[in-house]
Protein backbone atom coordinates (compact mmCIF):
# COMPACT_ATOMS: atom_id res chain seq x y z
CA UNK A 1 0.00 0.00 0.00
CA UNK A 2 1.32 3.55 -0.70
CA UNK A 3 1.67 4.92 2.61
CA UNK A 4 0.50 8.76 3.13
CA UNK A 5 3.81 11.06 3.37
CA UNK A 6 4.88 11.37 7.49
CA UNK A 7 2.94 7.83 8.36
CA UNK A 8 5.83 5.51 8.11
CA UNK A 9 8.03 7.97 10.63
CA UNK A 10 5.07 7.99 12.78
CA UNK A 11 4.77 4.18 12.99
CA UNK A 12 8.54 3.96 13.83
CA UNK A 13 7.69 6.26 16.67
CA UNK A 14 4.67 4.99 17.86
CA UNK A 15 6.19 1.82 17.68
CA UNK A 16 8.94 2.62 20.00
CA UNK A 17 6.21 4.21 22.67
CA UNK A 18 4.50 1.25 23.01
CA UNK A 19 7.34 -1.22 23.36
CA UNK A 20 8.36 0.84 26.40
CA UNK A 21 4.62 1.05 27.14
CA UNK A 22 3.61 -2.69 26.72
CA UNK A 23 6.20 -3.85 29.81
CA UNK A 24 4.23 -1.08 32.31
CA UNK A 25 0.81 -2.73 31.11
CA UNK A 26 0.02 0.92 29.53
CA UNK A 27 -0.53 2.31 26.43
CA UNK A 28 0.64 5.29 24.52
CA UNK A 29 -0.45 8.65 24.97
CA UNK A 30 -0.59 9.71 21.22
CA UNK A 31 1.05 9.27 17.74
CA UNK A 32 1.51 12.81 16.77
CA UNK A 33 3.18 14.75 19.08
CA UNK A 34 2.95 18.43 18.33
CA UNK A 35 5.82 20.54 17.54
CA UNK A 36 8.44 22.06 20.06
CA UNK A 37 6.95 25.61 19.38
CA UNK A 38 3.99 24.60 20.66
CA UNK A 39 4.50 25.36 24.41
CA UNK A 40 1.61 24.11 26.08
CA UNK A 41 -0.28 21.16 27.54
CA UNK A 42 -0.19 17.55 26.37
CA UNK A 43 -2.93 15.20 26.20
CA UNK A 44 -2.07 12.07 28.53
CA UNK A 45 -3.99 9.22 28.14
CA UNK A 46 -6.89 7.91 31.02
CA UNK A 47 -5.65 4.31 31.32
CA UNK A 48 -6.13 3.65 34.92
CA UNK A 49 -9.01 1.43 34.47
CA UNK A 50 -11.05 -0.14 37.43
CA UNK A 51 -9.74 -3.51 37.98
CA UNK A 52 -12.88 -4.47 40.01
CA UNK A 53 -16.76 -3.60 38.81
CA UNK A 54 -17.34 -0.17 40.56
CA UNK A 55 -20.12 -0.83 43.49
CA UNK A 56 -21.53 2.45 43.34
CA UNK A 57 -24.77 3.76 42.36
CA UNK A 58 -25.74 3.62 38.35
CA UNK A 59 -25.75 7.50 37.50
CA UNK A 60 -28.49 9.47 39.24
CA UNK A 61 -29.71 9.80 35.24
CA UNK A 62 -31.18 6.61 35.09
CA UNK A 63 -34.14 7.69 37.30
CA UNK A 64 -35.19 10.42 34.54
CA UNK A 65 -35.53 7.61 31.55
CA UNK A 66 -39.28 8.51 30.92
CA UNK A 67 -41.68 6.11 31.62
CA UNK A 68 -43.55 6.10 28.36
CA UNK A 69 -40.47 6.33 25.46
CA UNK A 70 -42.37 7.74 22.44
CA UNK A 71 -41.14 10.11 19.58
CA UNK A 72 -41.96 13.57 21.56
CA UNK A 73 -39.06 14.69 22.28
CA UNK A 74 -40.19 17.09 25.31
CA UNK A 75 -40.82 13.76 26.80
CA UNK A 76 -37.05 13.19 26.92
CA UNK A 77 -35.46 16.65 27.31
CA UNK A 78 -34.94 16.50 31.16
CA UNK A 79 -33.08 13.27 30.94
CA UNK A 80 -31.10 14.45 27.83
CA UNK A 81 -30.39 17.42 30.08
CA UNK A 82 -28.75 15.29 33.11
CA UNK A 83 -26.84 12.99 30.81
CA UNK A 84 -25.07 16.38 29.19
CA UNK A 85 -24.40 17.20 32.82
CA UNK A 86 -23.70 13.98 33.73
CA UNK A 87 -20.75 14.21 30.49
CA UNK A 88 -19.40 18.32 31.12
CA UNK A 89 -19.75 18.08 35.10
CA UNK A 90 -16.08 18.67 36.69
CA UNK A 91 -14.33 18.08 32.99
CA UNK A 92 -14.95 21.45 31.73
CA UNK A 93 -13.36 23.13 34.58
CA UNK A 94 -10.32 20.63 33.53
CA UNK A 95 -10.05 21.56 30.09
CA UNK A 96 -11.51 17.90 29.34
CA UNK A 97 -8.27 16.67 31.35
CA UNK A 98 -10.23 13.94 32.47
CA UNK A 99 -8.04 12.08 34.74
CA UNK A 100 -8.22 15.70 36.92
CA UNK A 101 -11.78 15.75 36.73
CA UNK A 102 -12.65 16.18 40.65
CA UNK A 103 -16.37 14.86 40.64
CA UNK A 104 -15.56 11.29 38.94
CA UNK A 105 -13.29 9.30 36.42
CA UNK A 106 -13.65 9.47 33.15
CA UNK A 107 -11.15 7.29 31.01
CA UNK A 108 -10.27 7.07 27.40
CA UNK A 109 -9.84 3.92 24.96
CA UNK A 110 -6.34 2.73 23.73
CA UNK A 111 -4.73 2.02 20.74
CA UNK A 112 -6.33 5.67 19.11
CA UNK A 113 -2.76 6.38 18.42
CA UNK A 114 -1.86 4.29 15.54
CA UNK A 115 -1.90 5.37 11.67
CA UNK A 116 -2.88 8.25 10.01
CA UNK A 117 -6.25 9.05 11.67
CA UNK A 118 -4.44 8.73 14.85
CA UNK A 119 -4.43 10.68 18.04
CA UNK A 120 -2.55 13.66 18.32
CA UNK A 121 -1.14 15.06 21.04
CA UNK A 122 -2.88 18.23 22.47
CA UNK A 123 -5.87 17.19 23.50
CA UNK A 124 -6.58 13.56 22.13
CA UNK A 125 -8.28 14.07 18.74
CA UNK A 126 -8.47 11.85 16.12
CA UNK A 127 -9.37 12.59 12.41
CA UNK A 128 -13.04 11.41 12.10
CA UNK A 129 -14.76 12.03 8.57
CA UNK A 130 -14.78 14.90 6.05
CA UNK A 131 -17.24 17.79 5.98
CA UNK A 132 -19.29 18.16 2.54
CA UNK A 133 -20.05 21.32 1.58
CA UNK A 134 -23.16 22.48 2.62
CA UNK A 135 -23.34 19.97 5.21
CA UNK A 136 -23.85 22.20 8.14
CA UNK A 137 -25.42 24.92 6.59
CA UNK A 138 -26.57 26.41 3.10
CA UNK A 139 -23.90 29.39 3.77
CA UNK A 140 -21.26 26.63 3.78
CA UNK A 141 -18.76 27.09 0.45
CA UNK A 142 -16.43 24.96 0.99
CA UNK A 143 -15.59 21.87 2.99
CA UNK A 144 -13.91 20.68 6.11
CA UNK A 145 -12.87 17.98 8.32
CA UNK A 146 -14.00 16.63 11.74
CA UNK A 147 -11.91 15.27 14.77
CA UNK A 148 -13.17 14.02 17.86
CA UNK A 149 -12.31 12.65 21.48
CA UNK A 150 -14.13 9.74 23.39
CA UNK A 151 -14.73 9.12 27.19
CA UNK A 152 -15.24 6.33 29.49
CA UNK A 153 -17.42 6.01 32.76
CA UNK A 154 -15.54 3.61 35.27
CA UNK A 155 -18.19 1.21 34.52
CA UNK A 156 -17.52 1.18 30.67
CA UNK A 157 -13.94 1.35 31.78
CA UNK A 158 -13.71 -1.37 33.87
CA UNK A 159 -14.80 -3.50 30.57
CA UNK A 160 -12.10 -2.06 28.88
CA UNK A 161 -9.62 -3.01 31.16
CA UNK A 162 -10.83 -6.69 30.87
CA UNK A 163 -10.27 -6.42 26.93
CA UNK A 164 -6.74 -4.75 27.30
CA UNK A 165 -5.50 -6.19 30.73
CA UNK A 166 -2.46 -8.27 28.57
CA UNK A 167 -1.20 -5.59 26.02
CA UNK A 168 -0.37 -8.13 23.67
CA UNK A 169 -3.19 -10.23 23.66
CA UNK A 170 -6.78 -8.11 23.89
CA UNK A 171 -9.87 -10.01 24.29
CA UNK A 172 -13.01 -9.11 22.83
CA UNK A 173 -14.92 -12.06 24.59
CA UNK A 174 -15.45 -9.25 27.29
CA UNK A 175 -17.68 -7.41 25.02
CA UNK A 176 -19.25 -10.27 23.32
CA UNK A 177 -22.26 -12.39 24.29
CA UNK A 178 -22.94 -13.43 26.37
CA UNK A 179 -21.12 -10.37 27.87
CA UNK A 180 -21.29 -6.82 27.02
CA UNK A 181 -20.34 -3.56 28.51
CA UNK A 182 -22.16 -3.02 31.82
CA UNK A 183 -25.50 -1.65 32.80
CA UNK A 184 -24.71 2.20 33.65
CA UNK A 185 -21.83 2.32 31.24
CA UNK A 186 -21.66 6.09 29.33
CA UNK A 187 -19.31 7.33 26.75
CA UNK A 188 -19.13 10.84 25.51
CA UNK A 189 -17.75 11.96 22.56
CA UNK A 190 -17.01 15.92 21.64
CA UNK A 191 -16.38 16.36 18.01
CA UNK A 192 -14.59 19.24 16.41
CA UNK A 193 -14.85 21.08 12.96
CA UNK A 194 -12.05 21.93 11.01
CA UNK A 195 -14.01 24.77 8.87
CA UNK A 196 -14.34 28.40 7.64
CA UNK A 197 -17.00 29.23 10.93
CA UNK A 198 -18.10 32.25 9.50
CA UNK A 199 -20.10 30.60 6.64
CA UNK A 200 -21.55 28.33 9.59
CA UNK A 201 -24.22 30.51 11.31
CA UNK A 202 -24.47 28.63 14.25
CA UNK A 203 -20.57 28.28 14.96
CA UNK A 204 -20.50 31.96 16.46
CA UNK A 205 -19.24 32.70 19.37
CA UNK A 206 -17.56 29.36 19.60
CA UNK A 207 -15.56 26.60 21.74
CA UNK A 208 -12.05 26.75 20.39
CA UNK A 209 -9.95 24.13 21.12
CA UNK A 210 -6.05 24.05 19.43
CA UNK A 211 -5.02 20.46 17.66
CA UNK A 212 -2.51 19.20 15.77
CA UNK A 213 -3.88 18.32 12.93
CA UNK A 214 -3.50 18.03 9.26
CA UNK A 215 -3.58 21.16 7.32
CA UNK A 216 -6.44 19.90 5.29
CA UNK A 217 -8.49 16.44 5.13
CA UNK A 218 -6.45 15.32 1.99
CA UNK A 219 -3.45 16.18 3.33
CA UNK A 220 -0.73 14.02 5.96
CA UNK A 221 1.19 17.02 7.08
CA UNK A 222 0.27 18.77 10.07
CA UNK A 223 0.05 21.93 11.98
CA UNK A 224 -1.42 23.48 15.47
CA UNK A 225 -4.76 24.67 14.59
CA UNK A 226 -7.66 25.83 15.85
CA UNK A 227 -10.83 23.91 15.38
CA UNK A 228 -14.41 24.45 16.84
CA UNK A 229 -16.77 22.57 18.97
CA UNK A 230 -19.48 21.44 16.99
CA UNK A 231 -21.41 18.42 18.63
CA UNK A 232 -21.25 16.24 21.14
CA UNK A 233 -22.33 12.22 21.24
CA UNK A 234 -23.81 10.12 23.94
CA UNK A 235 -24.51 6.69 24.78
CA UNK A 236 -25.88 5.34 27.79
CA UNK A 237 -26.01 1.37 27.96
CA UNK A 238 -29.08 0.85 29.55
CA UNK A 239 -30.88 -2.93 29.90
CA UNK A 240 -34.16 -1.85 30.14
CA UNK A 241 -33.92 -0.97 26.35
CA UNK A 242 -35.01 -4.16 25.40
CA UNK A 243 -34.69 -4.00 21.29
CA UNK A 244 -30.58 -3.04 21.44
CA UNK A 245 -29.70 -2.13 25.35
CA UNK A 246 -28.28 1.30 24.34
CA UNK A 247 -29.55 4.82 24.06
CA UNK A 248 -27.67 6.99 22.09
CA UNK A 249 -28.39 10.97 21.92
CA UNK A 250 -26.45 13.75 20.56
CA UNK A 251 -26.02 17.97 20.73
CA UNK A 252 -25.07 20.16 18.12
CA UNK A 253 -23.23 23.68 19.00
CA UNK A 254 -25.63 26.84 18.83
CA UNK A 255 -23.40 29.78 19.69
CA UNK A 256 -26.57 31.85 20.10
CA UNK A 257 -27.73 30.18 22.46
CA UNK A 258 -26.03 32.37 25.30
CA UNK A 259 -24.43 34.87 23.28
CA UNK A 260 -21.59 33.96 24.62
CA UNK A 261 -18.36 30.90 24.31
CA UNK A 262 -19.05 28.06 26.34
CA UNK A 263 -20.52 24.13 26.35
CA UNK A 264 -23.87 25.47 27.62
CA UNK A 265 -24.59 26.40 24.03
CA UNK A 266 -24.76 22.83 23.24
CA UNK A 267 -28.75 21.99 22.21
CA UNK A 268 -30.12 18.66 21.88
CA UNK A 269 -30.23 17.19 18.43
CA UNK A 270 -32.39 13.75 19.82
CA UNK A 271 -32.19 10.81 21.44
CA UNK A 272 -33.00 7.16 20.56
CA UNK A 273 -33.23 4.01 21.42
CA UNK A 274 -33.48 1.45 18.21
CA UNK A 275 -33.50 1.77 14.47
CA UNK A 276 -37.00 1.49 13.05
CA UNK A 277 -36.61 -1.88 11.47
CA UNK A 278 -39.87 -1.65 9.57
CA UNK A 279 -39.80 2.02 8.70
CA UNK A 280 -38.02 1.78 5.10
CA UNK A 281 -39.43 5.26 3.36
CA UNK A 282 -36.70 7.75 1.86
CA UNK A 283 -38.37 11.14 1.93
CA UNK A 284 -36.86 12.63 4.92
CA UNK A 285 -33.18 11.97 4.24
CA UNK A 286 -31.71 15.58 4.00
CA UNK A 287 -27.83 15.52 3.19
CA UNK A 288 -27.91 19.62 2.49
CA UNK A 289 -30.28 21.33 4.78
CA UNK A 290 -32.00 24.89 4.96
CA UNK A 291 -34.71 23.19 7.51
CA UNK A 292 -34.46 19.56 9.59
CA UNK A 293 -36.74 17.26 8.39
CA UNK A 294 -38.73 15.80 10.93
CA UNK A 295 -40.61 12.09 10.52
CA UNK A 296 -42.96 11.39 12.76
CA UNK A 297 -43.29 7.97 11.84
CA UNK A 298 -40.48 6.84 13.52
CA UNK A 299 -41.07 5.38 16.65
CA UNK A 300 -37.70 4.43 18.19
CA UNK A 301 -36.06 8.30 17.90
CA UNK A 302 -37.25 11.55 19.09
CA UNK A 303 -36.01 14.88 17.40
CA UNK A 304 -36.10 18.13 18.94
CA UNK A 305 -38.28 20.39 17.31
CA UNK A 306 -37.51 23.42 18.78
CA UNK A 307 -36.46 25.35 15.71
CA UNK A 308 -35.27 28.79 17.82
CA UNK A 309 -32.96 26.28 19.57
CA UNK A 310 -32.05 23.59 16.77
CA UNK A 311 -30.27 25.37 13.96
CA UNK A 312 -31.56 23.33 10.43
CA UNK A 313 -29.47 19.68 10.68
CA UNK A 314 -29.47 16.44 8.32
CA UNK A 315 -30.11 14.20 10.67
CA UNK A 316 -29.41 10.17 9.71
CA UNK A 317 -31.54 8.10 7.09
CA UNK A 318 -34.72 9.36 6.79
CA UNK A 319 -34.99 11.36 9.70
CA UNK A 320 -33.31 8.70 12.56
CA UNK A 321 -30.78 10.45 15.01
CA UNK A 322 -27.43 11.65 13.41
CA UNK A 323 -25.24 14.80 14.35
CA UNK A 324 -24.62 17.56 12.03
CA UNK A 325 -21.04 16.31 10.64
CA UNK A 326 -22.36 12.22 10.52
CA UNK A 327 -23.55 10.50 7.56
CA UNK A 328 -27.13 11.97 6.37
CA UNK A 329 -27.27 7.94 4.96
CA UNK A 330 -26.72 6.03 8.74
CA UNK A 331 -27.78 6.58 12.18
CA UNK A 332 -26.13 6.54 15.65
CA UNK A 333 -27.24 3.21 16.03
CA UNK A 334 -27.28 2.02 12.92
CA UNK A 335 -23.40 3.00 12.50
CA UNK A 336 -22.45 2.10 15.87
CA UNK A 337 -24.07 -1.64 16.36
CA UNK A 338 -21.30 -2.74 13.27
CA UNK A 339 -18.99 -2.86 15.76
CA UNK A 340 -17.02 -6.34 15.84
CA UNK A 341 -14.05 -8.14 15.70
CA UNK A 342 -12.40 -8.87 13.51
CA UNK A 343 -13.95 -6.35 11.74
CA UNK A 344 -15.60 -7.81 8.71
CA UNK A 345 -18.54 -5.21 8.26
CA UNK A 346 -18.64 -2.18 6.27
CA UNK A 347 -20.31 0.57 8.57
CA UNK A 348 -23.16 1.89 5.67
CA UNK A 349 -24.64 -0.06 3.06
CA UNK A 350 -23.39 2.89 0.68
CA UNK A 351 -19.68 2.02 1.19
CA UNK A 352 -19.54 -0.58 -2.15
CA UNK A 353 -19.64 -0.55 -5.40
CA UNK A 354 -22.55 -1.37 -6.24
CA UNK A 355 -24.92 -0.27 -3.19
CA UNK A 356 -28.55 -1.55 -2.69
CA UNK A 357 -31.30 0.14 -2.91
CA UNK A 358 -32.07 2.37 -0.11
CA UNK A 359 -34.95 0.48 1.81
CA UNK A 360 -34.56 -2.73 0.41
CA UNK A 361 -34.18 -5.92 2.29
CA UNK A 362 -30.59 -5.62 1.89
CA UNK A 363 -30.24 -2.04 2.99
CA UNK A 364 -32.05 -2.88 5.98
CA UNK A 365 -29.71 -5.44 7.49
CA UNK A 366 -27.85 -2.10 8.74
CA UNK A 367 -30.74 -1.02 10.19
CA UNK A 368 -32.02 -4.30 11.98
CA UNK A 369 -32.43 -3.72 15.83
CA UNK A 370 -29.69 -5.81 17.53
CA UNK A 371 -29.01 -6.17 21.44
CA UNK A 372 -26.13 -5.26 22.91
CA UNK A 373 -23.29 -7.94 22.98
CA UNK A 374 -24.24 -9.44 19.57
CA UNK A 375 -22.15 -9.27 16.63
CA UNK A 376 -23.47 -7.87 13.27
CA UNK A 377 -21.66 -10.23 11.16
CA UNK A 378 -22.31 -14.31 12.42
CA UNK A 379 -18.73 -15.65 13.40
CA UNK A 380 -17.68 -12.44 14.76
CA UNK A 381 -17.16 -11.42 18.36
CA UNK A 382 -18.88 -7.65 19.42
CA UNK A 383 -17.28 -4.76 20.77
CA UNK A 384 -21.05 -3.89 22.20
CA UNK A 385 -21.17 -0.98 20.09
CA UNK A 386 -18.16 0.43 20.14
CA UNK A 387 -16.49 1.72 17.15
CA UNK A 388 -13.29 2.58 19.24
CA UNK A 389 -12.78 -0.66 20.88
CA UNK A 390 -13.04 -2.21 17.44
CA UNK A 391 -10.85 0.26 15.77
CA UNK A 392 -8.29 -0.13 18.44
CA UNK A 393 -8.52 -4.07 17.97
CA UNK A 394 -7.37 -3.33 14.54
CA UNK A 395 -5.25 -0.87 14.75
CA UNK A 396 -3.42 -3.56 17.28
CA UNK A 397 -3.21 -5.92 14.42
CA UNK A 398 -2.33 -3.43 11.48
CA UNK A 399 0.30 -2.65 14.13
CA UNK A 400 1.61 -5.90 14.78
CA UNK A 401 1.83 -6.83 11.21
CA UNK A 402 3.69 -3.36 9.84
CA UNK A 403 6.66 -4.45 12.79
CA UNK A 404 7.12 -7.43 10.52
CA UNK A 405 4.26 -10.20 11.01
CA UNK A 406 4.96 -10.87 14.57
CA UNK A 407 3.91 -14.52 15.59
CA UNK A 408 0.80 -14.68 17.86
CA UNK A 409 0.18 -18.50 18.96
CA UNK A 410 1.73 -19.43 16.38
CA UNK A 411 0.42 -17.22 13.66
CA UNK A 412 1.57 -14.63 11.78
CA UNK A 413 -0.39 -11.13 12.52
CA UNK A 414 -0.62 -10.12 9.10
CA UNK A 415 -2.94 -13.18 8.43
CA UNK A 416 -5.06 -11.91 10.99
CA UNK A 417 -5.27 -8.39 9.35
CA UNK A 418 -6.36 -10.42 5.55
CA UNK A 419 -9.19 -11.94 7.31
CA UNK A 420 -10.23 -8.16 8.10
CA UNK A 421 -13.08 -7.81 5.64
CA UNK A 422 -13.84 -4.01 6.05
CA UNK A 423 -14.40 -2.55 2.90
CA UNK A 424 -14.86 0.94 1.42
CA UNK A 425 -16.07 2.84 -1.35
CA UNK A 426 -13.19 4.92 -3.50
CA UNK A 427 -14.26 8.02 -5.20
CA UNK A 428 -15.40 6.92 -8.77
CA UNK A 429 -15.74 3.95 -10.50
CA UNK A 430 -12.77 2.13 -8.40
CA UNK A 431 -13.38 -1.49 -7.20
CA UNK A 432 -13.66 -1.68 -3.61
CA UNK A 433 -10.54 -2.43 -1.88
CA UNK A 434 -10.28 -4.33 1.78
CA UNK A 435 -9.45 -1.90 4.54
CA UNK A 436 -8.34 -2.50 7.53
CA UNK A 437 -10.00 0.24 9.68
CA UNK A 438 -12.69 1.26 11.25
CA UNK A 439 -14.14 4.45 9.17
CA UNK A 440 -16.94 6.46 9.31
CA UNK A 441 -16.53 7.82 5.87
CA UNK A 442 -15.05 6.12 2.54
CA UNK A 443 -13.61 9.64 1.77
CA UNK A 444 -10.99 8.19 4.30
CA UNK A 445 -10.39 5.12 2.36
CA UNK A 446 -7.96 7.35 0.24
CA UNK A 447 -5.92 8.51 3.44
CA UNK A 448 -5.09 5.40 4.26
CA UNK A 449 -3.61 4.15 1.24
Amino acid sequence: MKQPQGKLTAFAVTAALFSVAAQAGTYPDYGYAPPASYTGAKFVLSQSYPTTPPSGQLPAFFKQLPAKRDNNFETWRAYMDAVKNYCLEGNVDVNWDVQKNKVRPWYHMPWQHYGPLGREGIHGLTKEAQIQVKQLAATQTASGQTYAVGIYNDIGAYTIGKVWKDPQNPDPTYTSQPNSFANGTVVCKALFADIDRSTVPFLVNPVLWQGYITETFTSAKRQVKEVALVQMDIAVRDTRMSDTGWIFGTFQYNGAKTGKAGWDNLVPVGIMWGNDPTEVGNEFTNPTPTITRINKALQQTAINTNTKELPPTHLGWNGRLNGPVDNPNSSCESCHMTAESPQKAIMNPLFQKIPPAAGSPYWMEWFRNIPAGHPFTPGTQSTDFSLQMSGGLVNFYQWKCDMGGIYENGINACSKIANMQLKMMKSGNAAPQPMQRVIRDPSLEQLLE
